[in-house]
């Protein structure tokens, strides 16, 4: 009998064991992957876009813990980039984007995919019309080279300047204004003070990026009197999705892209913010 208890015994250890390890594997097999967390940079309407992003159930079955920050200043949300005090931004177009690592070749950053197009706009809080605008009135753009560029390729297509010839991708200056038959005063700003020009009795008229209008309620299709075409093979004004060397090759940074063009994501923008327009196109096809 008490060899056939040691025998009892033996096995009860025996499958002691057995159940415990069975346990650990359970536990182990059904533990979630760790979220992996990234800090996007943004600004304006992006930044809310990015945070319904981030708090999505598609960014949580992603396994992504965005944490979302807001910078006034276009220039530095490169910089930032480039330092890793960031590690994605989703602001700035194709042109800003090749522009500042044209000037920053040992700051380069790296971009993901495209995310949308958008309409930059003439406005004005006197005249209804590009044709109304008087001779010798000062007109406003945007300073930084991107979107000055931008907006003297708006007023030539509105037919109150004409550039010099130059590539479609080529960045303009002032200094390339050609023609000006209504001897139109051109002056600089910052980006983000150009809805508060509408209101000053010495700016006739002012070219407004789209995120910079939206965040003033302005419509693009209805308030301004003149915009740009619609056109998804325009390149250089299509937004991205830029991160740094550090993580250019990390899979988890590529869901990034994957998510902003996920089905009800795309639904919410366009319920939102029907100026932005879904562009789904690799960087190569940008590059060609």
């Amino acid at each position: 009998m008490k060899k056939k208890s040691k025998y009892i015994l033996f096995g009860i250890v025996i499958l002691g064991v057995a159940i415990a390890g069975f346990g650990t594997y359970a536990m182990l097999s059904n533990k979630q992957p760790t979220d992996t967390k990234i800090t996007i940079g943004s600004q304006g309407t992006d930044t809310v876009v990015w945070k319904h992003i981030a708090d999505s159930k598609v960014a949580k079955q992603k396994h992504l813990n965005i944490e979302v920050k807001d910078f006034t200043d276009s220039n530095s949300l490169n910089k930032a980039l480039a330092n890793d005090e960031i590690q994605v931004n989703a602001f700035q177009s194709y042109a800003f984007y090749t522009t500042y690592n044209k000037n920053n070749p040992d700051k380069k950053v790296y971009a993901l995919g495209t995310t949308y197009i958008q309409p930059m706009g003439i406005y004005s809080g006197k005249y209804k019309s590009i044709s109304s605008i008087p001779k010798n009135s000062t007109v406003a753009i945007a300073n930084d080279a991107a979107a000055e560029s931008r907006g003297l390729k708006l007023l030539e297509s509105a037919g109150l300047v004409t550039l010099n010839k130059h590539q479609v991708d080529e960045l303009v200056a002032p200094s390339d204004v050609k023609e000006n038959p209504k001897q139109l005063k051109i002056k600089t700003v910052e980006s983000t003070s150009t809805p508060s020009l509408l209101h000053d009795d010495g700016i006739a008229a002012v070219a407004i990026d789209n995120n910079t209008a939206q965040i003033s309620k302005l419509d693009v299709f209805k308030d301004a009197i003149f915009h740009e075409k619609l056109d998804q093979n325009t390149k250089s004004n299509v937004n991205v999705i830029v991160t740094n060397k550090q993580h250019i090759n990390d899979e988890n940074y590529k869901k990034i892209l994957h998510l902003y063009h996920d089905k009800k994501i795309q639904k919410w923008i366009k319920a939102n913010y029907s100026g932005k327009v879904e562009i789904n196109k690799s960087i190569s096809e940008l590059e060609k």
